[in-house]
């Protein structure tokens, strides 16, 4: 008989081959390109991603809009360049017009939602909660919900004239419903079993609503929160818009009367702003009063 090469041995459990312990295998490129990637752009790392990652567009977005003012792509009279509307920024903080402005629209936008918020919440609570009172009253509110807050700006002007008041009430219809709806469904999802599980254990009315109905509740309120805050910032513009004496969106009115198109485009991105942070305080929200919810606790932050 021919004697052939000798079988390899079997491998023990545990045991690597000396071609894949001194590297000799056949190499993954996809593995050996992750590396690599993440050393060139250390802000794709895992550790960076979640923070440094959503500014990445804004960052790209402006700086292109820069470079193509800078070679002649975009008309800086229309839309001025990015360094053009940084120095309108210094100029107004410096006079002080700035800030004065900016405090007077978030005083407005805070006092809107502060009022149809707890308009919202006082609603969705009573209809989720008593079935005799969302017979009377979510059929008419669902009525008024259909209704574009916006469209109600003339009857406004007339009923408040063109003061304060005006304005908040346009925010406060705005803000009012995302959070009712929010509200009387979080409250109409609860488990009914948890519920009674807790009248089981002896849980008194107080301590149902603390332990069981709000917690179960809270995702969905908070989810109405993060949209209001959305349509708090888009009323405020149309509202100050119309014969305001103050606010950014006076700025905007009266840059636009004098053509100073960088103060327009610093208004814009003023509101853009405001709207994010209102959302990061959202977010910062979510992760501290849903930190029992599994999905919140690897929620990447802002």
């Amino acid at each position: 008989m021919s004697s052939g090469p000798p079988p390899y041995p079997r491998e023990r459990s545990g045991e690597r081959r000396p071609a894949e312990e001194s590297g000799g295998g056949r190499a993954n490129p996809a593995a050996s390109a992750v590396p690599a990637v993440s050393a060139v752009f250390p802000f794709l790392r895992r550790g960076a991603n979640s923070r440094l990652l959503p500014w990445l567009f804004p960052f790209l977005l402006i700086l292109f809009w820069q470079w193509g003012s800078s070679i002649g792509w975009i008309n800086t009279r229309v839309l001025p360049s990015p360094v053009e509307v940084f120095a309108s920024l210094i100029r107004l903080a410096a006079t002080g017009e700035l800030w004065d402005n900016l405090g007077v629209s978030c005083l407005r936008a805070g006092a809107g939602f502060l009022i149809g918020g707890a308009l919202g919440l006082s609603l969705g609570f009573a209809t989720a909660t008593s079935r005799r009172m969302e017979i009377l009253l979510d059929s008419s509110l669902q009525m008024f919900r259909t209704i574009p807050h916006l469209a109600l700006t003339p009857l406004v002007i007339i009923w408040f004239g063109i003061g304060e008041q005006a304005k908040v009430f346009l925010i406060l219809c705005g803000v009012m419903f995302p959070i009712y709806l929010n509200t009387f469904h979080g409250i109409r999802s609860v488990d009914p079993q948890l519920i009674n599980m807790g009248r089981v254990y002896g849980l008194g009315r107080w301590d149902l609503w603390r332990q069981i109905i709000l917690p179960g509740a809270l995702p969905s309120i908070l989810v109405g929160v993060r949209f209001s805050l959305g349509v708090m910032w888009m009323t405020l513009i149309v509202a100050e818009a119309i014969a305001a004496s103050s606010g950014i969106g006076y700025m905007a009115t009266n840059a636009r009367e004098m053509m100073q198109t960088d103060v327009m485009v610093l208004s814009i991105l003023l509101y853009a702003l405001l709207g994010k942070l209102a959302d990061v305080f959202a977010r910062a929200l979510e992760r501290r009063w849903l930190s029992w919810k599994p999905e919140f606790l690897k929620a990447a932050p802002c």
